[in-house]
């Protein structure tokens, strides 16, 4: 009789496009801060040679793996490449975290800890302890007032709804249905929660502290967010919102 192979711990998704100044320090950090872990970087055909960097990396490093894209497609359908990837591969935990440190690499220990007890864990910036550092005030006001906005249409009491540091159990990702993920930018993080929410999934909330990019340019806009939390409708009115 063939013994099954053990579960394989965890795997963290990192999407990069453009990302040559930062990704080989991060996957260090990651490799560094918890042996529990391997890494999965997602490039979307990076034409700053980010996608060469990693795999040169992973040539030495057995826990760094690169998923090429063709291009790119938005956040949400880098990390729903990933998810599908680590499924198919057997890991038990999957999180998705950024790569220029504004998620610290310093917080996945406690994330990993507390998946124990819980089915989905958030890196949360609005809980005792979390927070930000090097945002304008117009920023930080924006980022909490979407939270309370999205909060308050989905009817949910998690703090942080728009935050992209998490962790997940593969049953959560198993039972959320990735293809039919409707959103793609910066509302995904918001569906998955929700998602995870109406399945009955246990959330646990971790504080951190989101930090402003070292090095490159924000990804992230005004515009980008708005248009995020008019997609906070759509997300209340789907067939998943009335799933029991």
């Amino acid at each position: 009789m063939t013994t099954p192979p053990e579960p394989r711990p965890a795997l963290v998704c990192v999407p990069t496009y453009n990302e040559r100044e930062n990704v080989e320090a991060i996957l260090a950090a990651i490799l560094e801060v918890d042996p529990r872990v391997d890494v999965l970087v997602l490039d979307d055909a990076s034409p700053d040679g980010t996608g060469q960097l990693a795999d040169a990396v992973a040539a030495r490093e057995p826990r760094v793996k690169v998923l090429h894209r063709a291009g790119k497609e938005g956040l949400g359908k880098a990390y729903l490449a990933g998810f599908a990837w680590a499924l198919a591969r057997g890991y038990e935990l999957v999180l998705e975290m950024d790569a220029d440190f504004s998620h610290h690499p310093r917080y996945l220990p406690r994330m990993l800890d507390e998946a124990r007890r819980a089915d989905l864990v958030l890196g949360s910036r609005n809980v005792k302890g979390g927070g930000t550092l090097n945002w304008g005030l117009g920023r930080r006001l924006l980022s909490r007032g979407g939270s309370l906005y999205a909060r308050t249409i989905l009817g949910l009491r998690i703090r942080d709804l728009t935050g992209g540091f998490k962790c997940f159990r593969r049953e959560v990702l198993e039972a959320i249905d990735l293809p039919s993920v409707e959103c793609t930018g910066y509302a995904f993080q918001i569906e998955l929660t929700y998602r995870a929410i109406r399945k009955g999934f246990r959330v646990a909330e971790v504080p951190i502290v989101f930090e402003d990019r070292r090095v490159g340019q924000s990804k992230m806009s005004r515009r980008i967010v708005l248009e995020a939390l008019g997609k906070v409708w759509s997300i209340r009115r789907s067939p998943f919102g009335r799933d029991g």
